[in-house]
């Protein structure tokens, strides 16, 4: 029996997003919808057919597969279906099948696009790109925060009968940018580098010149009160760079451009001024122990996960310096020139709140055994655990300096590589997999610059070795249930959790890994290697669009779950329960995981792919 418009406005009162929307939109909705019916069997559309719009399951189920003809998804009641294709040229990215008879609703895509356009909870919903929508950053942090927090406090200042010359010298000694000019407390008038520039060069105006000649008078303030995005608004209205802060008629501080930008990085600017000054690493764990907490504030702040990954790395990367500097202070100046690198997460610039260490040591062939063995060893044994003390525990695998296999001459890890190359065996897919991330830390990077490109270059010719590649990374696989749900850890402390590291970032990782081998691409970093893979034709740039947008969320909702457990006064971890997410998070998140598993599909029915 054919749908009436009332119960499919009824039924649209029970699916979310429209049930969100006014009454009379639905309605409207309710009237352009086209109820279709699928025998079981039937296919709904073929990959690459033009989609007549967005599918709404009312009754039945139906199974997704894609490019290769892999079931991604298995959708029931109340499931949308088609809106990737939709949104990207209009025309289906997967195939659909009906499992049993079926009952769809389509919205036409005319109407599906206006809708997303005139109502942002439809938006938000199907957009799976974060890209566009407004910063957490914006919102919490500049539009919440008040300016005496982060102003610079007690300004640099001088009289306004003082000579541009007596002002430039103070901007110079004081390393500051612009001067206030004061009546007692009381301000007058700010002069910046930019009215030195453009009013006393400019104008070739002499020394003596006083500041109250070409100084701002009466300049554009605020109050201690007032918020971040104040300032913002002020600066870019008024095109200047710097807004006093005035309490009453007295000057109480100045905001800066440069504070504003460096707003949420103030913590781990400071974190790794604090490292790079420490006597031990006694001084550096107490530095350290704050990471999560900084974790924390740049989460709550929203900073993309690249951003705050890459600030805690920094600290990781100072910490490993100041260990390598301190080293040398004790054992004397290498005897050899040598090179300290990091690989895993700490080499792709990736780390979270938990992390090991994973390094190495790559040594001039001009070394000695007794070098070797004795002035590198304990170096590598000093570095390595000043960094357990600061947190960074050791290598649970081994894949540290301190092992001998990994503190070796140039010309021995030049022969490591040949041979994991030539022979790709299963532990030659995982160290490879591993060395590949490298990244100089301390020493002469010299002697991994030609190493890494002749690497690449020898091993992206090797057509066995890519295969073995690309099957060893296919060994991570996104969490996906067929049931429109997620495959949970099934036993142990974990069980019913998802582990967000191992099935949610390092499928990616690894799709990234070997894109930049295929390319021979020097990035390390997961991200960049997808943008620069992207930009060389490795994948197109709708799939690397999708997948970056897929990696963003993963990672995201990983760094967030991990914000909670430290608000909460927990150690972090990747173990997320999809419980404690919203209906909404969940269904984005399953919908980046079959993302990932379309690209893992698509790579591995490409070229090369062992059987």
């Amino acid at each position: 029996m054919p749908l009436t418009q009332d119960q499919i406005l009824r039924f649209l009162q029970s699916v979310h997003p429209y049930d969100v929307l006014p009454q009379d939109v639905l309605s409207a909705l309710a009237a352009q919808i086209e109820p279709r019916a699928a025998s079981a069997g039937d296919t709904i559309y073929a990959l690459g057919t033009k989609l007549p719009g967005i599918f709404i399951i009312h009754q039945g189920e139906v199974e997704v597969t894609d490019e290769n003809g892999e079931t991604v998804s298995q959708l029931g009641v109340r499931n949308s279906f088609g809106e990737r294709g939709l949104l990207r040229d209009g025309k289906a990215v997967t195939e659909t099948r009906a499992t049993t008879d079926a009952t769809l609703l389509i919205l036409p895509a005319k109407a599906f696009r206006a809708l997303m356009a005139k109502h942002d909870p439809v938006r938000r919903f199907f957009d799976r790109s974060r890209a566009d929508k407004p910063s957490k950053q914006t919102r919490q942090s500049l539009a919440t925060t008040q300016v005496d927090t982060f102003m610079a406090r007690n300004p640099i200042t001088c009289a306004p009968d003082a000579t541009v010359r007596e002002a430039a010298i103070l901007m110079r000694d004081h390393r500051v940018s612009s001067l206030c000019m004061t009546d007692g407390d009381k301000l007058t008038g700010i002069l910046t580098i930019r009215d030195m520039s453009g009013k006393v060069l400019a104008e070739a105006l002499p020394t003596d010149t006083p500041v109250s000649a070409v100084m701002t008078s009466n300049p554009i303030t605020l109050a201690p009160s007032a918020i971040g995005s104040d300032v913002l608004h002020v600066m870019m209205e008024r095109r200047i760079g710097h807004v006093p802060i005035v309490e009453g008629d007295k000057l109480v501080g100045i905001v800066s451009q440069t504070d504003l930008t460096r707003f949420q990085a103030v913590s781990s600017a400071e974190l790794v001024r604090e490292i790079a000054q420490a006597a031990d690493a006694q001084e550096m764990c107490k530095v350290t122990a704050r990471i999560p907490q900084l974790l924390l504030q740049l989460v709550a702040g929203g900073s993309p996960h690249q951003v705050v990954t890459r600030l805690i790395t920094d600290i990781a990367d100072t910490a490993t310096r100041r260990l390598v500097a301190l080293a040398e202070e004790k054992l004397g100046p290498a005897p050899v020139p040598y090179l300290w690198l990091a690989c895993g997460s700490q080499g792709r610039q990736e780390q979270t709140g938990v992390s090991d260490q994973d390094n190495c040591l790559i040594l001039s062939d001009d070394v000695t055994d007794a070098d070797r063995e004795g002035y590198f060893a304990e170096l590598a044994k000093f570095v390595s655990d000043g960094l357990d003390a600061c947190g960074y525990f050791y290598c649970p695998g081994d894949m540290m300096a301190t092992n001998p296999r990994w503190c070796q001459p140039l010309s021995v890890w030049r022969r490591y590589f040949d041979g994991w190359i030539s022979k790709p065996v299963p532990e030659a897919q995982m160290l490879a997999s591993v060395m590949f991330d490298l990244r100089a830390i301390a020493g002469d990077a010299r002697l991994f610059e030609n190493l890494q490109s002749d690497t690449l270059a020898m091993a992206a010719k090797n057509s066995i070795f890519v295969a073995h590649m690309i099957s060893n990374g296919l060994k991570h696989t996104p969490p996906l249930g067929l049931l429109r749900g997620f495959a949970t850890i099934r036993s142990g402390e974990h069980k019913n959790h998802l582990d967000m590291k191992h099935n949610g970032v390092v499928p990616i990782v690894d799709l990234g890994r070997v894109y930049a081998l295929q390319g021979q691409l020097i990035e390390a970093n997961t991200r960049a290697r997808l943008e620069a893979a992207m930009n060389a034709g490795i994948v197109s740039q709708s799939g690397g669009r999708d997948l970056l947008d897929a990696y963003d969320l993963i990672a995201e909702t990983r760094l967030e779950h991990q914000a909670e457990q430290v608000k909460a006064g927990q150690a972090p971890d990747n173990y997320l329960s999809p419980s404690d997410l919203s209906e909404f998070d969940r269904s984005h998140l399953r919908d980046a995981f079959v993302v990932v598993k379309s690209m893992q599909s698509a790579i591995g029915h490409g070229r090369g792919m062992l059987s």
